[in-house]
């Protein structure tokens, strides 16, 4: 059995995802928040999942608070640490102390788009496809290794709204699936920075999301 602390600043519809998947040998340990009022803790506490905060408005710089977020992730002892809608920059020691083992998804092709306003600023520069990636955190902000990507098309009536609805619909699939591979074992990153996914294990296998049509690895 494997552990993985999920952390989110709202909502968490990924750790929703994540949670809901019931991803074989995973122990969701604890969701952790910098937000007291999260509403994703609401939803964590009444699967009866561990909850946490570490409310960033409570420490006078980032350095010292990544410092306490990484004292209460590291008291659960988790295998995989998730990032989940946790909207803080962080630094590049508390990235380096989970170096490996730390996921995020960000709502773009990676490496386009990275950073805030995605969806609006894909359609300002008229792709033709969009998605979503899940990576693994690096200093660099959203320049980690790819896992999984999905794509979804850009259709000519989309705004902001309705381009980011379908782009979350896969965000939901896809994130489940890299955890539930990194639990089993199955990824490699090489010398050249690149992904592998080890294919010993049918992808779906036991899961419990939609199969995966549109993801790429």
């Amino acid at each position: 059995m494997k552990s993985i602390v999920l952390l989110v600043s709202g909502r968490g519809s990924n750790m929703e995802a994540i949670v809901r998947a019931a991803i074989p040998s995973v122990r969701v340990a604890a969701v952790i928040s910098n937000r007291p009022d999260a509403s994703g803790l609401v939803f964590a506490r009444a699967h009866g999942i561990a909850t946490e905060v570490v409310d960033h408005k409570a420490f006078a710089d980032r350095a010292t608070f990544d410092a306490e977020l990484a004292r209460v992730i590291d008291a659960h002892a988790p295998d995989l640490v998730v990032l989940a809608g946790f909207m803080r920059v962080l630094t590049d020691a508390f990235v380096r102390r989970y170096e490996g083992r730390l996921l995020n998804i960000h709502p773009s092709l990676l490496p386009a788009f990275p950073g805030l306003h995605t969806h609006r600023r894909a359609l300002e520069a008229g792709v033709k496809v969009h998605g979503a990636t899940v990576h693994f955190v690096t200093p660099e902000l959203d320049c980690g290794p790819i896992v999984i990507q999905a794509v979804v098309p850009v259709q000519a009536e989309d705004d902001e709204a309705s381009l980011a609805a379908r782009v979350l619909a896969q965000e939901h699939r896809i994130y489940p699936q890299a955890v539930q591979w990194f639990v089993e074992g199955r990824i490699a990153v090489g010398d050249d920075g690149r992904v592998r996914i080890a294919d010993t294990i049918a992808p779906d296998k036991g899961i419990t999301v939609p199969p995966l049509e549109s993801a790429v690895a």
